[in-house]
């Protein structure tokens, strides 16, 4: 298949190499290289943000209408061409084929759905105080945005950050992982197919070693006037610091560490299958995954039993190109190696080994339980990003909460009750941007995606996807 792929960067409708040579981009699954990529430097970061300025002075003038028929050609081409997307997004990410099916799903939709939200991106009429002035505000695009996106979701965060920035009128300079550029650039000749006028979507893909030169480019860029990036919370906050001299508009969505609460009144079985669903998808490496399990200590036996049980039917590890497989490998050995040592410090610190716990070869890791683990211990202080279930008990819903809110990270959290009191008092006590009440997946592009605290600024996706992306102007008339 490696013939089929695509290498180069794309740089103002043009194919082309990298000045840094290539880097090779591998199979988590294997350890192999699939391919060579272009490797971008300095100056080809440059050619894009000066293609993407170019572009910007007819993209942002046509009518959301004339946008929106480009966006659903997108949406079109990506569903057309689904199969192939997901095949090599599971090659370069290690997801199931599966989950990369839906993901191409769901990047469809926002293309969809920014399509129609960009023709709402409507003004108001402000009363005047005064008889002589009269007031309106009007919505316009922030200028060229760059877009820099994570290797777990790697057509997913493409489409939600690339969908509201054309929406809104902004042209684009997406930076793809290292990890995962192929499925960039199966999206860029995506929008090369549906016509998007060359310079509006650029792809600079480049290695590890060029990550923060091309990082600070971006970030210092007068001419890169909205800045988002999702990735972990110490990245986010370099950019943070980086982007204060050009004081751009700048959209973060950071690292998670979400809690997972299930209270005595839940429905045990549909507390499983959340945190199931919650804690496996692609193998426990998403932002929003159960990071923390917090169980009534009436229910923690129980709850414990038949979530083990359930592990063991349900999942299965290896390549996400075989049928059956729930549990790929871990995406490099960098976050491998972490997650061994932050399991096997919890259990040296006295947590107890339920099940799983091994490294059975590569870059594989058993999905694992682990019990009596204290809020103390690094493993509940950081981000897992891999198939390990921390349990933790509580006794009240008031220590629940406090222990749910000790994180200075607050991007989802999800709670089991059917007491509908303590539903609204927990779901308004949580520091967190998003909550899960009885249902484990948050995720869509009509609602707005994002956290509080170090999990980042600015809302993804529903209409508020478009703020990030647009400045609100102030039109004053005297009359």
């Amino acid at each position: 298949m490696s013939e089929n792929l695509l290498t180069k960067a794309f740089i103002n409708g043009s194919w082309t190499n990298g000045g840094g040579g290539v880097f090779d981009v591998l199979d988590p699954a294997t350890g192999h290289p699939i391919c060579q990529v272009a490797d971008c430097v300095a100056n080809d970061v440059e050619k894009a943000i000066d293609a993407a300025e170019k572009a910007l002075e007819t993209w942002k003038l046509k009518t959301p209408k004339e946008r929106a028929t480009y966006l659903l050609a997108i949406r079109d081409h990506l569903l057309q061409s689904k199969d192939f997307i997901a095949t090599t997004l599971t090659r370069e990410n290690g997801k199931p084929k599966t989950e990369a099916l839906g993901e191409v799903g769901f990047a469809a939709s926002f293309f969809e759905w920014f399509a129609e939200e960009g023709k709402r991106q409507y003004g108001e009429t402000v009363p005047s105080p005064v008889p002589s002035k009269r007031f309106i505000t009007i919505r316009q695009p922030a200028g060229v945005a760059a877009l820099i996106t994570p290797w777990n979701f790697p057509i997913g965060m493409v489409a939600r950050k690339v969908a509201a920035a054309l929406a809104a009128g902004c042209t684009c300079v997406l930076k793809p992982a290292e990890d995962t550029p192929l499925t960039a650039l199966i999206f860029a000749k995506i929008c090369q197919d549906a016509g998007i006028p060359s310079g509006v979507v650029n792809v600079i893909p480049c290695s590890r070693t060029r990550v923060e030169e091309v990082g600070r480019i971006l970030c210092h860029s007068p001419k890169v006037r909205a800045l988002s990036f999702t990735g972990s919370t110490a990245v986010g906050q370099w950019i943070y610091s980086q982007c204060g001299q050009t004081v751009k508009k700048l959209s973060l969505e950071l690292g998670g560490d979400a809690p997972f609460i299930v209270f005595p009144s839940a429905d045990l079985d549909a507390a499983v299958q959340g945190a199931m669903a919650s804690k496996f998808r692609n193998t426990g490496q998403t932002c929003v995954t159960a990071n923390r399990i917090f169980i009534h200590e009436s229910i923690h036996d129980e709850f414990v039993k038949r979530f083990s049980l359930a592990m063991e039917k349900e999942l299965k590890m290896g390549s996400g190109l075989e049928q059956g497989v729930t549990q790929g490998p871990i995406i490099n050995k960098r976050q491998h190696d972490r997650l061994v040592n932050l399991v096997k410090g919890a259990v040296a610190s006295g947590a107890k080994l339920v099940c799983g716990g091994s490294s059975p070869g590569g870059l594989y890791y058993t999905p694992t339980i682990l019990t009596e683990v204290t809020p103390e211990m690094p493993i509940s202080k950081e981000e897992i990003f891999g198939p390990v279930a921390t349990i933790l008990k509580f006794s009240t819903e008031e220590e629940a909460i406090k222990l749910a809110n000790m994180s200075q990270r607050g991007l989802a959290g999800y709670f089991y009750s059917n007491n509908l009191s303590q539903v609204w008092r927990v779901a308004e006590a949580m520091e967190v941007g998003m909550v899960g009440i009885n249902e484990p997946m948050v995720s869509t592009c009509e609602a707005p995606f994002g956290g509080v605290k170090h999990s980042g600024l600015g809302k993804e996706g529903s209409k508020h996807g478009l703020d990030d992306f647009s400045h609100l102007k102030l039109l004053c008339f005297g009359v």
